[in-house]
């Protein structure tokens, strides 16, 4: 597995790019299945965004700690669609959209949102490169 790199200037590994006025962006990226390694990709992609300059949130990493995602199913994407409303903009990751991820792209759409793509190794995937 490649470890996501800065893209932007600013030394790789630090967080230099942060400033007061960074966008907030929803950190969207696979969680079921192999929940240990998704968590694992899931903490590289938040870092990724930080040391670009923007203030992660990723659902996936908090509502686990106290809500039951095969119990409480509802209650957890009902809190989903209040984080997404108050990001600027989606950052989608890995190499493969789940059904969840796939809800927030288009709820992303419906607000308006800027959406960017990301293969699993953080490079951005463009139309010119799909």
């Amino acid at each position: 597995m490649n470890d996501c790199k800065t893209r932007k200037t600013g030394t790789a590994g630090s967080l230099s790019l942060l400033k007061e006025d960074m966008p907030v962006v929803y950190v969207a990226s696979p969680f079921s299945g192999d929940v240990e390694r998704n968590v694992m990709n899931a903490r590289r992609y938040c870092r990724f965004a930080a040391e670009n300059g923007a203030v992660p949130l990723a659902p996936h990493l908090l509502l686990p700690q106290f809500i039951s995602e095969k119990n409480e199913r509802e209650a957890a994407m009902l809190m989903n669609r209040a984080f997404l409303g108050r990001c600027d903009e989606l950052w989608m990751f890995g190499d493969t959209v789940t059904d969840g991820m796939a809800w927030e792209w288009v709820r992303a759409r419906e607000l308006d949102l800027p959406i960017r793509r990301f293969a699993d190794d953080c490079g951005e995937i463009t139309e010119r490169n799909v």
